[in-house]
Formats: structure tokens, sequence, C-alpha cells
């Protein structure tokens, strides 16, 4: 799934190609494609014709294009294999096209939301105060966000029965990151992803902050990360930050800081990378309280 750097990808297109321009017609051609909004396809259409596009913003995962005119905006999530396209209205259509949405001026593109496993979605919600839709208030601000707050971050981390990385992967403690981030950024740090959250001293805790921040700075400079075909910016064109992975997909190669072999073990219905020379398992797997 894509992680904040392959969103900040496309949110950067949409700023650049969708902003400032004013909604004409606007097709779903699957309904699944709008599931999240609750009045359907045609309700999503008719509510969005006629309305001015913002600028593009961004929370962790998310995404939305708020309407300049009314208090509301248009949330993107692209879930697995979700794309967000600009193309030239006379492209032939893709094979999963899932909504087009076109404009009333003449520059002759048009936004194409395009989901091969249909679990992305667009879906149009009320914002709040500060500009986010609704139903992403809880979601917490990400690690590049100039108002992320470090020592709230430790602090919570420290109240936290839990270990590293699942705290990493908690949307409402830190957004943005994910599974590939999440190794990375462990990896940098020599911590072992079960290494519980309380034993974090406020200098560990910083320390991998600025890792997480730097490997998504990173990845941000080469367009984010792109496995296969599916994840994309709006002009089609793949990420290359997978490369310059350090630790997620590289079991059995060696570490490139000491040279053992990376390992892989299942996690959470996914995978940890780690090196068992750098990243030492923790003595005793940590007990939660209940």
């Amino acid at each position: 799934m894509p992680e904040l750097p392959e969103v900040e990808v496309v949110r950067r297109g949409l700023e650049r190609w969708v902003a400032g321009r004013t909604v004409g017609e606007v097709e779903v051609l699957h309904p699944r494609a709008v599931r999240r909004h609750v009045g359907g396809g045609e309700d999503f259409a008719a509510r969005l014709k006629g309305h001015r596009v913002g600028v593009a913003r961004r929370r962790g995962k998310y995404l939305w294009l708020p309407l300049e005119d009314t208090g509301e905006a248009v949330l993107g999530h692209l879930g697995m294999s979700g794309q967000l396209l600009v193309q030239p209205e006379a492209a032939a259509d893709e094979k999963h096209l899932r909504i087009r949405v076109r404009f009333t001026d003449d520059l002759g593109t048009e936004l194409r939301f395009v989901d091969q496993r249909t679990f992305g979605g667009l879906s149009l919600h009320d914002t709040t105060g500060d500009g986010l839709p609704d139903v992403i208030a809880h979601i917490a601000r990400d690690p590049l966000d100039p108002r992320f707050d470090d020592a709230a971050f430790h602090a919570a981390l420290r109240l936290r029965r839990t270990t590293i990385k699942r705290a990493l992967l908690d949307q409402s403690l830190i957004s943005g990151v994910g599974n590939i981030y999440a190794d990375e950024a462990l990896w940098r740090a020599k911590l072992h992803y079960e290494r519980a959250t309380w034993t974090l001293t406020r200098p560990r805790s910083t320390e991998l902050l600025g890792h997480v921040r730097d490997v998504m700075n990173a990845a941000l400079a080469v367009g984010g990360t792109s496995f296969d075909s599916l994840y994309v910016n709006v002009n089609g064109e793949s990420g290359y930050f997978d490369r310059s992975l350090d630790a997620y997909g590289r079991e059995d190669e060696p570490c490139r800081r000491c040279g053992t072999p990376m390992r892989r073990r299942p996690w959470m219905n996914r995978s940890s990378y780690f090196c068992p020379r750098c990243q030492r398992p923790p003595r005793a797997a940590p007990r939660f309280s209940s």
C-alpha cells in the first residue's frame, strides 16, 4: 500500500495539474470506487459539478482536494492499487478506469481514478475548522509536518505498552508510516521491530524520528517506491526508491552495514525485514497489560 512518500508525490502532481480548475462532468464507472460516499455515484457526480478545486492536501496516507466554494473536500485513498492520473481527454481509457472527472477549461486533460483491485476510492466529506475531511480528523500529523510534536510522540511511546513497529504503524500516533518505511527506519536506527516502546529514551526516539524523516525524504526525491506498475504518479511514472532499500525485501542478502544475511519474519499478516546482528532482538518478548 502506498505510504507517505508515494501519496505526497501524487499530491504534488494534483497541485500542479488540477488545482484551480472547475469541475465540468463526472462519470462514476464502478460503484465500489465511491462506496465511502454515502449518497452513491450519482450524488457524488452531481455534488462535484460546477465547483472549483483547491490545492491538494495530505495527511499521512490520505489526500484530498478541497472545493474552494464549499466546506467540502474530495477525499482520496489509493488502497492497494489506486491511481490518480491526469490524462489527455483523447487518451484511451485504462482497463480499470473507475471515475472520470472532466473540467470546464480548454486544457484538454482530465482526472482519472484507476484501481485494479478496487480497495481505494473517492468520497465527498464536510471539512473541520482546520480543513481536514471530518472522517480523518483522528489521524495524527505525519513526521514531515512542521507541526509534528516530537516531545509528545516520545511521551506517547513511553506510555504505550506495545512494540516500536506497532507504534510506528499506529496512524493515531504518527501517520504516513507503513511497513516498508518502518523497516527502513528501524534498520537505520539499529532497533529491532519487537523493541518495547517504553524502553526508548528520549535521544533514541529522537534518533528514530530523524531516520523516519530521512528515509521518507530520500524516497520523495526519487518519486517513491514502486514494486510493480500499480503505484505511479499522476503522469503514470514509477518511483525508484526500491533500488535504494536497505532492509525491506532483502531477505538473505548481506546487510549493507555489517554483511550479515538479512532475515524476514512473519509479522501481523505482513513481513518484517531486519539484520539479526545490527538489530538484536529483545532478550524477552514484551509483556502487555490488558
